[in-house]
């Protein structure tokens, strides 16, 4: 983590091309690399173009615009790089570049629009939810849909997420009342919003317990982390200038904002800060700075500033489920977070490692779940035999992302195994505590 806030000026290419000792010991790690072992497709590779596109050597045509979008933007190169050179992040901003030659395709602007637009976002999400029989169908196994037949840019056999009939944040008044032992706010995510909602009825059901009070912040907008990998930098400006400026409205009145999202909690903490630097908006930087330090991942908060340790450990739950934890890259590599998870489900679950939990699940972002989705079928597939060797019940990660991604490995792979997040898991073992 502090490697990335050191790395946030480093955004002349040139200058961290020349940083590069080519040592590579990015190269076994990257992700993208161990799916198309091509040394243009590898971190070292990525910084060579970066460097040569900006001194004038390297046109930005669409065969550099196929290399730079197939990054997974995983960090994995910058958690291992000796120079902390931040590769993610030069990739970020030349993917702008890329945005502003060539444009975005029409379904990621419709995409984008309704993420800026809450109401309009809503009734899309009902209309979906209406009329989902008609083109997909419920996989109860698995817990998401199936297509019935090919859609545009998404195949028939490919498990995508669940549907809810009302949101998480139209479930809830805006204050829930549950002891006054602490108030925090939460931010959902839009996945955990409107697909995989059992994550945020979960995480009332434990602050319940807790008797910590909620306030549930239902003007937010997305975090923007969509459109901040693909290059869309208007939408990335909107969204986290309207969160900076509602969350700044309540922020005194909380104890903390959690997030049961790795990459909305990385996002909001650590990259709305590295955007607004960038930039040259250091106004902006600093007010997203000060909200930081009241942003919590959910499992992160609950394990260092609650007693649901204790309260788990006390509750006498002991289930015969074999859960084994995924390390989402925006928790372990961006924000250090991989204890507290695995300290909360211990004390109920019975807990195996996988060979490589570190190891990115191959989502990726919008670009390569659509365009590129082989890419993302390749990285998938030695994710999900990592947890079939494991012999696990469940898979967890706190990363609605990971959960999509590993979701549609694990159905692929017919695995027996199936995704919860956290969260859910620990509101189980309490609401089994209550016998």
């Amino acid at each position: 983590m502090s490697n990335r806030n050191e790395a946030m000026n480093m955004f002349n290419y040139t200058s961290v091309s020349d940083d590069c000792i080519k040592c590579g010991k990015c190269i076994p790690v990257c992700t993208i690399h161990n799916v198309n072992p091509d040394e243009t497709t590898s971190p070292r590779g990525f910084i060579d173009l970066l460097g040569a596109h900006e001194r004038g050597e390297l046109e930005l045509d669409k065969r550099a615009k196929e290399i730079f979008e197939s990054c997974f933007l995983c960090t994995n190169c910058v958690d291992v790089c000796p120079n902390s050179l931040p590769t993610d992040m030069v990739i970020e901003e030349v993917r702008k570049e890329i945005a502003d030659k060539y444009g975005i395709a029409w379904f990621k602007k419709l995409f984008f629009f309704l993420l800026r637009h809450r109401k309009i976002m809503d009734i899309a999400s009902k209309l979906g939810y209406v009329f989902k029989t008609c083109a997909v169908q419920t996989n109860e196994k698995y817990g998401g849909l199936t297509p019935r037949f090919n859609l545009p840019i998404i195949k028939k056999d490919r498990l995508l997420p669940s549907m809810a009939s009302t949101s998480v944040l139209n479930s809830y008044k805006e204050s829930l009342d549950h002891g006054g032992k602490g108030r925090v706010a939460i931010f959902i995510g839009c996945l955990a919003n409107y697909n995989y909602t059992g994550i945020g009825h979960s995480l009332v059901k434990i602050l319940k317990h807790l008797e910590i009070d909620v306030f549930f912040a239902k003007e937010q907008k997305c975090c923007a982390a969509p459109a901040y990998f693909t290059g869309d930098f208007k939408t990335v400006e909107v969204l986290s200038k309207k969160n900076i400026e509602y969350f700044e409205s309540f922020i005194d009145e909380v104890d903390a904002i959690i997030v049961p999202e790795a990459t909305c909690s990385a996002m909001i903490k650590h990259d709305w800060e590295v955007f607004f630097k960038n930039r040259g908006e250091p106004e902006w930087a600093e007010r997203a700075k000060r909200l930081s330090e009241k942003i919590y991942m959910a499992t992160e908060w609950l394990a260092n500033h609650t007693k649901l340790s204790d309260l788990l450990k006390s509750s006498g739950v002991a289930s015969d489920l074999l859960v084994t934890y995924h390390d989402p890259c925006h928790a372990r590599k961006v924000q250090g977070i991989y204890k507290e998870p695995r300290e909360l489900l211990g004390k109920n679950y019975q807990l195996k490692e996988m060979s490589d939990p570190n190891r990115c699940c191959g989502f990726g972002g919008v670009t390569i779940q659509t365009e590129k989705f082989h890419l993302a079928e390749a990285a998938g597939k030695p994710k999900a035999a990592m947890i079939n060797e494991t012999g696990a019940d469940i898979v967890a990660a706190e990363c609605s992302a990971c959960r999509m991604q590993i979701g549609n490995s694990l159905f692929q792979a017919d695995s027996k195994a199936v995704f919860k997040n956290p969260i859910e898991l620990i509101a189980d073992a309490l609401e089994k505590s209550d016998g």
